[in-house]
């Protein structure tokens, strides 16, 4: 990531700061004049802009994170031509904290949705006393259905030493391909930790060419490299569709090589679909644990033949 792409993020943070700093000055005049008619228009325009920070900021810490949203998409593809149809629940970037958030709710909105397959793209917790959480959370999930998940760049940079995934019932997968047959159609399943790219080849190479591929990876970064390799689904997460976006400009940074062309949702790349998650979590460390206008997500994919049946 260029230092270029943090701008919009400095931008911003930059204006709030000017912005609470001509309140503070506005709410100062006002204490000593003690007369509303008297307080100029502008420091009422800095004043109401102030308020409303405020209750953003109040929304994105006690009323975002918790609103999970389920968004529905159906790719199409030849390689099912009259089989059943496949439904995968895919969700990343849990970062779990000692303090559940979304994580008791999670099993019973993934069963709501009866998939064949679940996966989960990685970014699992953020401090080593959340372990008992996730393990709790995945465990309920991987009795819905076959579980598939990958490391992402929190896992295999703080918690490599760590057997994240034990007694789930999760599969993690790492240079591996599995193939399943969910209502008699053939998929395959392939991942990679977020610090194996280099074993992308090797690990698609498994798979026949004439059946459908999904690859798990952590972050959209590999798409040009997955695109020319054919496959037919990349699910990824990482870029927490911001974590924090503004309207009409979308999400202020993504920690992607790309920026912001790959910041959230469904895209396609030569005969690749893209799919990146928006996460369920927050960013660890010393980052806020806030969300505005970047709903946590869970994805329903529907994989259907191309042909359209009414």
């Amino acid at each position: 990531m260029m230092w270029t792409e943090l701008l919009p993020a400095i931008g911003f943070v930059v204006f709030v700061g000017v912005v609470y700093v001509l309140a503070g000055a506005a709410a100062i005049r006002f204490w000593r004049q003690r007369d509303l008619e008297a307080v100029r228009a502008f420091d009422r325009i800095v004043l109401t802009f102030a308020a409303l920070g405020l209750v953003c900021i109040g929304y994105g810490y006690f009323v975002e994170p918790y609103r999970l949203a389920i968004t529905h998409v159906e790719i199409r593809s030849p390689k099912l031509a009259g089989k059943h149809p496949i439904r995968i629940v895919h969700f990343s970037d849990l970062h779990s904290d000692p303090r559940p958030r979304l994580e008791p709710r999670l099993p019973q909105t993934i069963a709501a949705e009866h998939p064949d397959i679940i996966v989960f793209t990685g970014d699992s917790i953020n401090s080593a006393d959340a372990l008992p959480r996730l393990r709790e959370c995945l465990s309920a999930v991987a009795k819905i259905a076959p579980t598939f998940v990958v490391r992402g760049n929190w896992d295999t940079g703080y918690w490599s030493g760590l057997d994240l995934f034990q007694g789930t019932g999760v599969r993690e997968l790492n240079g591996d391909a599995v193939r399943l047959e969910p209502g008699g159609t053939p998929i395959w399943i392939a991942g990679l930790a977020y610090d194996n790219w280099l074993a992308l080849d090797k690990t698609i190479d498994k798979i026949p060419v004439g059946e459908f591929s999904v690859l798990l990876y952590h972050s959209p970064d590999l798409i040009q490299e997955v695109a020319k390799l054919q496959v037919d689904l990349y699910l990824a997460g990482h870029t927490h569709g911001g974590q924090v976006a503004l309207p009409l400009f979308g999400a202020l940074i993504t920690f992607s090589q790309f920026g912001k062309r790959y910041e959230a949702g469904l895209y396609r790349e030569e005969s690749t679909s893209l799919y990146v998650n928006r996460g369920i979590g927050m960013e660890g460390g010393f980052a806020p644990r806030v969300r505005f206008w970047s709903r946590p997500e869970l994805t329903v994919i529907e994989i259907r033949s191309l042909a359209r049946t009414p």
